[in-house]
């Protein structure tokens, strides 16, 4: 287990040194099918990665899925395994979740002990929530129809180890959402001569936090974020046209539709008061993640049993998305997080410049999809004479 604790170690550092924006990981993919290969894995590349490992005569099959696409962010961190990617860099921990599996295949074709089918999947760009629908429309699950389909997020600033999920929702939505607004730009001495777009825009950023506040129930877990305040003044000129960029969160596609037309409402009545026009438009790129009642049921289990694994059952869904919402949508199954210590870079956020996955994670990530393999896949036992 030290050996491999340590290879697996080296590969994660080799990831993070070489990171890859979604759908541009070539090197990580040749990386992920040449050791597929060399386990005796079978393996089709397609938008991703997909290892096939079957054991016994069972019939049943299971998915195990691992992102492999890193971030546009310059990392700041000061170990020797930094970036070499100019403003690229792991800073979610995908590098960690794509060596973990690969520890995973490698005990599984070595040791076996289940009876059935794992299918690996290495997806990309899961980050824009594009990765997994671009697999699922390749066909992925029909020339490898699973029964249930798994998925692990490290969670930085939980003990390491640390098993988390629930049945139910998981993962919230994210709704994208751009407000154009068309006043009357003029001399910024004379704005009664014209109507000033950013002060139209900054009563619209104000009015959309009452959706959350006054619009929802107070426990609907929804985020309305405004990111981005875009518009055509100079430093003497009022703007005639301002952009809103940013987006919502929503853990119920009723809440996402509710939020939707909260918005409409606001823009276009502020609008109106002022006399100009203004469009919202909106693009839903990562639905919410619901997790199924019996493969929740199956990572607590698992949990139990695996070493270096503790155990939080029914935890809070958590505020940020997750591209395995497709892939859950489709087949049933669970997105489980996985504690990546409290303290140091570890303990870090997710996409801080100074992030890094914890190695002492590594083996007991392996580790826990092997028991979780065995538990969903158990070998048959002997009839007795």
């Amino acid at each position: 287990m030290n050996d491999l604790a340590t290879r697996l170690t080296e590969l994660r550092h080799d990831l993070h040194r070489n990171p890859e924006l979604g759908f541009q990981e070539e090197r990580t993919k040749a990386c992920v099918a040449d050791r597929l290969r060399a386990l005796g894995i079978e393996v089709h590349q397609g938008a991703g990665v997909v290892g096939v490992l079957r054991c016994g005569s069972g019939n049943r099959a299971i998915a195990l899925r691992a992102d492999m696409d890193a971030l546009p962010i310059s990392e700041t961190s000061e170990h020797d395994y930094v970036s070499l990617n100019a403003g690229v860099m792991h800073a979610c921990g995908h590098d960690g979740h794509t060596t973990m599996l690969l520890g995973a295949a490698e005990r599984l074709a070595q040791e076996q002990g289940f009876d059935g089918t794992v299918v690996l999947l290495f997806q990309p760009n899961e980050e824009h929530g594009l990765g997994a629908q671009a697999m699922l429309d390749e066909g992925v699950l029909q020339r490898f129809p699973v029964e249930e389909i798994y998925a692990i997020h490290n969670l930085p600033g939980a003990p390491l180890g640390q098993v988390s999920t629930r049945a139910g929702i998981i993962c919230n939505s994210e709704t994208l959402f751009e407000i154009t607004v068309k006043g009357r730009g003029g001399h910024a001495s004379m704005p009664q001569a014209g109507v000033d777009a950013i002060t139209v825009g900054a009563e619209i950023v104000l009015a959309l936090q009452t959706v959350v506040a006054r619009k929802l129930a107070p426990a609907s877990g929804a985020v309305v974020s405004v990111t981005e305040f875009l518009s055509d003044g100079q430093r003497n000129v009022l703007p005639g046209n301002v952009t809103l960029k940013g987006d919502f969160r929503a853990r119920s596609p009723e809440d996402r539709v509710s939020i939707e037309q909260f918005m409409r409402q606001i823009v276009a009545g502020i609008a109106a008061a002022h006399g100009i026009s203004a469009s919202v438009d909106f693009d839903t790129q990562f639905v919410e993640t619901i997790n199924a009642q019996t493969p929740a049921e199956a990572v607590y289990r698992a949990a139990e049993i695996a070493e270096g694994c503790t155990l939080l059952r029914d935890r809070a869904p958590m505020s940020f998305s997750e591209d395995f919402a497709h892939f859950a949508a489709a087949v049933p199954g669970c997105f489980l997080l996985l504690g990546n210590g409290e303290s140091g870079a570890h303990g870090r956020p997710l996409h801080a410049s100074d992030y890094d996955f914890n190695d002492a994670l590594l083996p007991i990530g392996a580790e826990f999809w092997v028991r979780l393999v065995q538990d969903r896949l158990p070998q048959q036992k002997e009839q007795e004479a």
